[in-house]
């Protein structure tokens, strides 16, 4: 029986849902910790990647760039040394399902828009979402809760929740509006580990077929 893949969590955040808006937040929960690239919009930022570590207790790269570009591009090299023909499956929570998603969407007309090359090639993708509302009851009080928070409560031991400075993820633009970078990355660490636990979860109880693997290689290069 082979092994499988280890799971690398993401997730983004954005200044709205718009094409014309931009990514200020990328970031990957890989096996030794996380990593976090956050987009400053020229801006300054202090000391983000400690005051992160220190909260999290867990080990965590962040780095501020100026620009999206520069994020994007930043983005870009690290995925291409760290998950290009590695043994690891990317995942996400509604980061993009047969019939919608948003993270995958969204990224690839920021790269199409900035001219920058889709990195995710040889990167196996699949979807925590429907493995989790099809294959796990997250109905609490006759109300399903299928969002990545309320399932993560449901189905893991929510510690991971005390991390997010936020109620709700619509509080990223405006935090990113007021230059609260620490308080976007800790977000973020906490939606990509969230996402983790539910990759996990999904692994210990859910066939390998169930979770619907595909390619994010494009047809062409540039």
């Amino acid at each position: 029986m082979t092994d499988p893949l280890e799971q690398v969590a993401f997730d983004i955040e954005t200044t709205g849902f718009d094409a014309a808006d931009t990514v200020t937040v990328v970031g990957f929960a890989v096996p030794m910790g996380v990593r976090v690239f956050v987009q400053t919009g020229g801006r300054s930022a202090v000391d983000v990647e400690g005051v992160v570590e220190e909260a999290t207790e867990t080990l965590v790269k962040v780095s501020t760039h100026a620009s999206e570009l520069e994020m994007l591009t930043a983005v870009a090299g690290f995925v291409e040394e760290r998950l290009c023909d590695a043994d690891v499956l990317l995942v996400a929570y509604n980061g993009e399902r047969w019939n919608g998603g948003f993270d995958l969407p969204f990224l690839r007309t920021r790269f199409a828009q900035l001219d920058v090359a889709w990195p995710f090639v040889e990167v196996p993708y699949a979807d925590v979402m429907p493995l989790v509302s099809d294959r796990f009851n997250t109905t609490v009080n006759g109300d399903e809760h299928g969002d990545l928070a309320a399932a993560y409560d449901v189905l893991c031991d929510g510690a991971y929740g005390d991390l997010d400075p936020f109620a709700e993820s619509a509080e990223a633009v405006a935090a990113f509006e007021e230059g609260r970078f620490t308080d976007l990355a800790l977000h973020n660490v906490a939606d990509v580990l969230r996402t983790r636990a539910l990759g996990r979860v999904a692994e210990r109880y859910c066939g390998k077929s169930e979770f619907q693997v595909k390619s994010l290689t494009p047809t062409r290069s540039m």
